[in-house]
């Protein structure tokens, strides 16, 4: 897996004060993306023992919420094996922090996948800037959907997801 970047204290990208990890690969290629430098799946670093070390350094910290995992998107075929083994990682040695991620799939394309069952948090749909409207939290367009992971999955496939949050506007 590549990354670009792993951003410490940040506040627009989930609930609380979270770490996030923006890996690099994205097939989605959403019209005005704000983040395309992220889209090539050779992009950016490789996440070796060093980045590691310095997303559980920043993740320690008592005022951290938790990690969000973002990019380009986590669940691109070059991504998704290792951000499941990490996300599944931090669930075990910071049972206490939340876990979200952003991904352009959809959740009736991503629930039964077991990365699931390491996210509290689930970001999903791609970016429409026809529908894009600043005042949404932690989503960038109307179509978006920020889902209960937890709840989504509890309440079974015939339920559809539960909502987080209504839009806010």
């Amino acid at each position: 897996m590549r990354y670009h970047n792993i951003t410490k204290d940040d506040m627009l990208n989930g609930d609380g004060l979270r770490v996030v990890l923006w890996v690099a690969g994205c097939s989605h290629c959403c019209r005005e993306c704000h983040n395309p430098v992220t889209w090539d799946p050779n992009g950016g670093l490789l996440f070796d023992d060093a980045a590691r070390a310095e997303l559980f350094e920043a993740l320690s910290k008592p005022y951290i919420s938790g990690v969000t995992f973002s990019g380009g998107d986590p669940l691109h075929p070059a991504n998704r094996v290792e951000v499941r083994k990490l996300a599944r990682e931090i669930r075990e040695k910071m049972p206490g922090k939340t876990i979200w991620l952003y991904t352009g799939d959809i959740w009736e394309h991503v629930c039964s996948d077991p990365i699931m069952e390491q996210i509290d948090v689930l970001v999903d749909g791609e970016f429409h800037i026809e529908e894009h409207d600043p005042r949404l939290m932690w989503k960038g367009s109307r179509n978006q959907r920020v889902i209960d992971v937890k709840k989504s999955l509890a309440a079974g496939a015939g339920a559809g997801p539960v909502l987080h949050c209504d839009d806010y506007a």
